[in-house]
């Protein structure tokens, strides 16, 4: 495993590896931080990129996390609706709070405490994904179907 620049994205790395995948987390000089910028530094389409979108319910005030394709907007209506009750968009503090990384490098796994997840259905129809790594700078690849293994997340229509 060669030594990654930064700790987030090294985390992120150990934990992939401690779950048992063969995941190689792979940094950028350029951005990835939004799906575009991701696709763009890895030169695949924005849809394979497994963008890590954290909502908070407003009731029960608890982290919600949903791996969508990046051409994707998650309906939030229909988010609250598979969750019982309404979400809004998590803010920095929050996000970092919960999952321990920040806005734009939050990968499907290694967070601060276990979140509940929920898969965007669309990204089962690519082989590869690429996901964040604990940087707006780190990335790796990984096949769709391990998404649902190594997060035990739900697999939902979120449009």
């Amino acid at each position: 495993m060669d030594k990654l620049n930064a700790q987030s994205a090294e985390k992120v790395q150990k934990h992939l590896y401690n779950l048992g995948f063969d995941c190689q987390v792979v940094e950028f000089s350029s951005s990835t931080r939004t799906a575009a910028d991701a696709a763009q530094s890895i030169g695949c389409a924005v849809a394979q990129i497994a963008k890590s979108l954290v909502f908070r319910t407003t009731i029960t005030n608890r982290p919600i996390l949903v791996i969508t394709s990046g051409a994707n907007r998650v309906d939030e209506k229909l988010l609250a609706g598979w969750l019982g009750e309404p979400v809004i968009k998590a803010g920095a503090d929050f996000i970092r709070q919960h999952t321990g990384f920040v806005i734009g490098g939050v990968p499907p796994v290694g967070h601060t405490e276990p979140i509940e997840t929920y898969i965007d259905e669309e990204l089962l129809l690519f082989k590869e994904v690429w996901a964040a790594a604990g940087t707006p700078h780190a990335v790796f690849k990984l096949k769709s179907a391990d998404l649902l293994l190594m997060t035990s997340g739900t697999l939902i229509s979120v449009h």
